[in-house]
């Protein structure tokens, strides 16, 4: 691999990568701590302004199965090039939103370009890395990328306190503007004799030859399901810390920053882990996760921010141990079409993952308990189809 990046080596290429796969939570996390106060500002309520969120996701996941298919045929760096202007252009533009509606229609631009961000960085991966050093650079990228949802809400909070969140933006379109020069370094990853030549409706068409893998959709499925309640409690921290448990904006990053930092403690267990237990008994465990702290929130999660945050922790831990560990499994089970597999991959789950989070933000009274019966639901789901999938004996789960 490195011999094929002649400028930005190993190191570059994996700050690339990284760097595309905080797509989402910089889009995101970044000004959650303003939520509430753009709900005053634009007169409106939590609910319009929740989504800029949603339509973010939903719209990453269009990106996602877009220009995912596009990059067989015409390559990652053309590709990604595309995205990378088109969320660079978009954020500017959400820096001067008068009102919420544009900043709706502006956030779904931003995502269709993120979306294409974030597939391109698991096909470089799948075409840069063999399978046992594909499953660890998954996890490093990874570990790396919970970087993000740490230092975002804070640095989102040091904005709102000392200028505006317009200013968030103006700090995404420098973000996309590293990753242009970034990606004019990069030397194309896919091979000529590994595209998919022909018209656009032949390249997205092969979406389609992907999800007829009875070994690779119905997986995706159960690992969809339980990444939406995920997305539903980014939806609704900042209201649940801010004006549920009563903190400041500051207060809010500290808890959010907390619990996204122990959460890059699931990829390095997944580093320990992988080889030496059952990708399969991995796979029960974590969708048992999301079912026992659905209960927690019930009982407990309503106390205080602590207890809640306590909650939280473990589920988010599942997440982001879950991650490389499926896209690992769910590679393999692919070959070839590696941009419509990462583009489908990507695509369910943002789009199960705009669900979660519409879900979480309608109007329970309770947040909490919103989350709670949102997490118990796509839980017991993915189990169900989970218990399904390992029962046909279909998928190929190497111990690697």
């Amino acid at each position: 691999m490195e011999g094929r990046q002649k400028y930005l080596k190993t190191g570059g290429l994996i700050f690339l990568v990284t760097l595309l796969g905080m797509t989402g939570p910089l889009s995101t996390d970044m000004y959650m701590p303003s939520l509430p106060n753009m709900a005053h500002q634009f007169n409106t309520s939590a609910t319009i302004v929740n989504f800029t969120l949603v339509v973010f996701f939903l719209f990453m996941a269009v990106g996602m199965l877009f220009f995912g298919p596009l990059s067989d045929r015409h390559g990652r760096k053309k590709i990604l090039l595309t995205a990378l202007t088109i969320y660079a252009l978009s954020s500017l533009m959400c820096a001067f939103a008068t009102n919420a509606y544009f900043l709706i229609i502006m956030r779904a631009l931003q995502g269709l370009g993120g979306g294409g961000m974030s597939s391109m960085s698991v096909a470089i991966i799948k075409d840069s890395f063999e399978a046992e050093r594909r499953a660890k650079a998954l996890a490093v990228v990874q570990s790396m990328t919970v970087i993000a949802p740490i230092v975002a809400p804070v640095i989102g909070a040091m904005i709102v306190r000392f200028a505006m969140w317009r200013v968030v933006f103006v700090v995404l379109t420098c973000i996309a503007a590293v990753g242009i020069v970034t990606t004019a370094l990069f030397q194309e990853s896919i091979h000529d004799d590994e595209r998919n030549y022909g018209g656009v409706l032949k390249s997205l068409g092969r979406i389609l030859v992907v999800g007829r893998n009875i070994n690779f959709t119905p997986y995706l499925l159960s690992v969809s399901l339980y990444i939406a309640p995920f997305m539903a409690y980014l939806a609704v921290a900042s209201y649940t810390y801010i004006e549920f448990f009563g903190l400041t904006e500051t207060m809010f990053s500290v808890f959010f920053a907390t619990n996204a930092g122990l959460s890059v403690l699931g990829p390095m267990l997944f580093i320990r882990l992988n080889g030496k237990v059952s990708q399969k008994l991995l796979m029960r465990i974590v969708v048992s996760v999301g079912i026992v702290v659905s209960v927690l929130l019930f009982t407990v999660g309503r106390l205080s921010p602590i207890a809640f945050l306590c909650c939280m922790i473990p589920f988010s831990m599942s997440n982001s141990f879950l991650r490389p560990l499926s896209t690992n499994i769910l590679l393999d089970q692919q070959k070839g079409d590696t941009g419509s597999a990462s583009a489908l991959l990507n695509f369910s789950n943002m789009l199960f993952g705009s669900i979660g989070m519409f879900i979480g933000s309608l109007p329970w009274g309770n947040f909490i308990v919103g989350l709670a019966i949102t997490m118990l639901c796509f839980s017991v789901a993915s189990s169900v189809v989970w218990t399904i999938v390992s029962h046909t004996k279909k998928i190929d789960m190497h111990m690697t």
